[in-house]
């Protein structure tokens, strides 16, 4: 006899139908939301509400981070103290001769009649966590869209370049990181000036500069800043060092391997950048535009003209049949028939109206004749 449970405790369908429903609603979800971004208002909402438990969490770290910097020795406050007055010397040497790097460079722009470069500015952040994802190279900053972070900035260091904003919530940003395989920077070589673009690398521990020919001047120890034509990242930004070049004949294109000059894993405090770049629009893509707009008024305009034309063509065939019947001295009358449908009886009178001048035309001939005998 086989065994089955009451039936108080059989409720709703079977474990193996649950599980395949839901199984595809994740499976549709993931789709939806990767190709069309429809849970990102729901990611938002969720971000900003579990915030307050994310730094209750954190509460933990911080008290022993700050107790770890409480125990640090005077010795190492003495070497910090020393090194960082050294730098402040160094860098208001570099402070001075930037200023007047700025007045001649202003002065130029002015003889020269050319635009000011672009504002920048920047907004301080700290990095709370990494990701959960061990195959990307993401962390997550404690500032969001509520302290104007914008999708796409530059987030550098003291030292240089470190990643890019990719993610925006109200109160957090998700940053990729310059060694994310997924990640690309526009640079150029400051020896040569030689432009390319540099790309991240599945393993996150060196950059791969791509595009260089074979017979480019690449040297290892070249330095790479960021080229500024993308309008993103701000020129002149530190980002790699060239690290090895290996050419090979049978490709187009060396291989050169980089690595990072900022610290990408080792920094806490970095900078979030908002650049804002002076430049006119693409001529093509304005020509293009207003191709665009041509073509749709033509197209409009050909899908009225088909209205107006038999309107047109049944006027003009009432015309002809018009001044068929009537007579050129009863033009005006003719004229208006079309208006106003005449009765039976108009055709008979027509055409009395239409003999009788003809027998008027007639007469003056005997007359004509008779003078002429």
């Amino acid at each position: 006899m086989e065994y089955s449970p009451p039936p108080l405790f059989k409720q709703g369908p079977s474990a193996l139908a649950r599980l395949i429903f839901f199984v595809v609603l994740a499976i549709a979800l993931l789709i939806s939301d990767a190709r069309f971004n429809t849970l990102e208002i729901v990611r938002g909402i969720l971000g900003a509400g579990l915030y307050p438990l994310q730094r209750a969490a954190l509460v933990p770290r911080d008290i022993f981070m700050g107790a770890a910097d409480l125990a640090v020795t005077s010795a190492t406050l003495r070497s910090q103290n020393q090194k960082l007055a050294d730098k402040n010397l160094e860098l208001s040497v570099k402070a001075g001769d930037s200023a007047q790097l700025a007045i001649e460079n202003a002065h130029l722009r002015a003889l020269l009649n050319l635009q000011s470069r672009a504002t920048t500015e920047e907004t301080p952040a700290e990095i709370q966590y990494d990701t959960r994802d061990p195959f990307t190279q993401k962390v997550v900053i404690g500032k969001g869209s509520q302290q104007n972070i914008q999708d796409g900035a530059p987030v550098v260091t003291e030292d240089g370049v470190i990643g890019q904003v990719t993610r925006v919530f109200p109160l957090q940003s998700e940053v990729t990181l310059l060694s994310d395989k997924d990640q690309a920077v526009p640079v150029q070589i400051a020896r040569t000036g030689l432009r390319s673009v540099i790309y991240g690398t599945p393993k996150g521990d060196t950059l791969d500069l791509r595009f260089v020919p074979i017979s480019a001047d690449v040297q290892a120890g070249d330095e790479l800043v960021t080229s500024g034509l993308d309008g993103i990242y701000p020129p002149g930004l530190p980002v790699a060092k060239v690290l090895r070049v290996d050419k090979q004949a049978d490709t187009a294109f060396a291989r050169v391997v980089c690595v990072p000059i900022a610290a990408v894993r080792g920094a806490r405090q970095l900078l979030v950048l908002h650049y804002n770049v002076n430049v006119p629009p693409n001529p093509i893509e304005v020509e293009a535009a207003a191709a665009a707009k041509e073509a749709k008024e033509n197209k409009g305009k050909k899908k009225a003209a088909p209205k107006a034309a038999p309107a047109a063509g049944a006027s003009g065939a009432s015309a002809p049949a018009a001044a068929s019947v009537a007579a050129p001295g009863s033009a005006p009358v003719a004229a208006a028939a079309p208006a106003k449908p005449a009765p039976a009886s108009a055709p008979k009178a027509a055409s009395g109206a239409a003999a009788k001048p003809s027998k008027k035309a007639q007469s003056p001939k005997p007359a004509s004749s008779g003078a002429a005998r």
